[in-house]
């Protein structure tokens, strides 16, 4: 093994806006030996938006564990590599967080370039109480799954969010409802986008809102405590 030491550095990217990359984010992405993406299409828009022209290597969900060595090689010969996912920050229901594991088990430097986040957004413009809250990613998919992961994020006096696709969110809000109740609810779609849109109700109106006009784009949904 090499004696140098490399840095991960763990990128935030926008979550739709292009607008929203901070000057150190880009700064990193400027000066690093190589990004490493979720997905190249996608990250090579961003990197082009801003005149940024780096080698792009493929860090896809399916194929992490077999990819990362060929990271951590890299880290080894003293590079500096920049990991980014589709939008967001990588880790968070995203791709890297065994790349960021296998980097810290070697030695190398991890470091958090932080930015724009779905969960911040949408929690900040809920008007739920965000000082303590519960984040669950993707729910399962299975009705007696999901409902107990509910059930025992609801024991906890506290916000709960998670994210949902715009196919299932319908289906995902009829299962929560007998769970929810009359919680209040704020649906959170196409943030920091032309159409962002924030549809507030119940999780029995609300999927019966998304039944009659299925919603486009990612969903982040934040659940009150009951008034």
């Amino acid at each position: 093994m090499s004696d140098l030491t490399g840095t991960l550095a763990v990128v935030a990217t926008p979550i739709g806006n292009l607008e929203d990359i901070t000057l150190r984010a880009l700064r990193v992405l400027r000066e690093c030996d190589a990004v490493i993406a979720e997905d190249s299409r996608r990250t090579k828009v961003l990197l082009s938006a801003h005149d940024i022209h780096k080698p792009v290597l493929s860090l896809p969900a399916f194929d992490e564990r077999r990819r990362v060595p060929q990271f951590i090689e890299r880290l080894e010969r003293g590079e500096t590599l920049a990991l980014c996912t589709d939008a967001g920050t990588p880790v968070l229901s995203d791709p890297g967080a065994l790349l960021v594991r296998a980097a810290l088990d070697g030695g190398h430097h991890v470091t958090p370039i932080p930015g724009a986040s779905a969960i911040t957004a949408a929690l900040a413009s809920s008007g739920f109480p965000a000082s303590a809250f519960c984040f669950l990613g993707f729910l399962p998919r299975t009705a007696g799954k999901l409902v107990r992961v509910l059930q025992e994020a609801l024991r906890e006096d506290r916000t709960i969010a998670f994210f949902e696709s715009p196919m299932r969110i319908a289906k995902t809000l009829r299962l929560a409802t007998p769970v929810l109740g009359e919680r209040p609810l704020v649906v959170a779609r196409e943030l920091t986008k032309l159409h962002e849109t924030l549809h507030r109700g119940t999780a029995a109106s609300l999927a019966e809102e998304f039944t009659a006009r299925p919603p486009r784009g990612e969903c982040t949904v934040v659940i009150g405590a009951l008034r």
